[in-house]
């Protein structure tokens, strides 16, 4: 997948700089319409049809992983600028919490990346996905890695990387993804089995990020470009 912004001028995506015949596109699903949340909410959203439907903007901004401000009308303004895009095919307007559990076996020239092959976009991906309200990123890691690729993790104790937004596919002007990312590292290859979200799982050379790219592209499939600044991220760490 690509930037999703790369349709917007570097010059324009600053929400202070004017642009009045800026027209986004609407993203929003058939099922997070007005007309449909006034009939059924999906579990993994919230009812608001709107951000002015959002009444506690001063807690979500204090809890934020990455600082955002609002517009004149007190909506959110993704912290990265203009997407091209507007509405919400996310969970919740505004930030949206995620957790990425980057696991490597071994070391050196053997080291090896667990990935997984996401079943909503058919790309290889960290195993990972969206902060339940009632927890806090460290048990998501360990969740979302156990939910998709069998894995336990819960006794060990991961290296906090970083607290990043992540230009996934799904995110506007209005709804993002913020991910804290974690290093886990193992002294050997452990069994994973795709799960939940994932259709498969699998080990792969992590020596460098070119090589892991020229692995997934020789076996015709292709690296979640969002995920390349965190897998980036820990490999700088694993090779300080």
């Amino acid at each position: 997948m690509s930037d999703i912004t790369e349709a917007i001028p570097t010059e324009r995506r600053c929400w202070s700089v004017s642009w009045p015949e800026y027209t986004p596109v609407d993203i929003t699903p058939p099922e997070l319409r007005p007309s449909a949340l006034t009939h059924h909410v999906p579990e993994w959203a919230e009812g608001a049809p709107t951000p002015a439907d959002v009444h506690d903007w001063d807690q979500r901004r204090h809890s934020a992983l990455v600082p955002f401000e609002r517009d004149e009308r007190g909506w959110p303004l993704h912290p990265h600028g203009r997407t091209g895009r507007t509405g919400r095919n996310l969970g919740r307007w505004g930030e949206n919490q995620a957790a990425d559990p980057i696991v490597v076996a071994g070391s050196g020239r053997q080291r090896r990346l667990l990935l997984i092959t996401r079943s909503d976009i058919g790309v290889e991906a960290i195993p990972g996905g969206m902060v339940n309200p009632d927890e806090i990123a460290p048990a998501t890691l360990v969740r979302e890695l156990r939910e998709e690729t069998g894995l336990d993790l819960a006794d060990h104790q991961p290296v906090i990387l970083g607290q990043d937004l992540v230009d996934d596919w799904r995110q506007s002007d209005h709804a993002w993804i913020a991910s804290t990312s974690a290093l886990f590292q193992l002294p050997v290859e452990v069994d994973a089995v795709a799960a939940d979200d994932a259709v498969d799982a699998g080990w792969w050379p992590f020596g460098s990020l070119a090589q892991l790219d020229s692995e997934i592209t020789a076996a015709g499939r292709t690296l979640y470009a969002a995920h390349r600044p965190l897998l980036q991220r820990a490999l700088t760490h694993l090779n300080t």
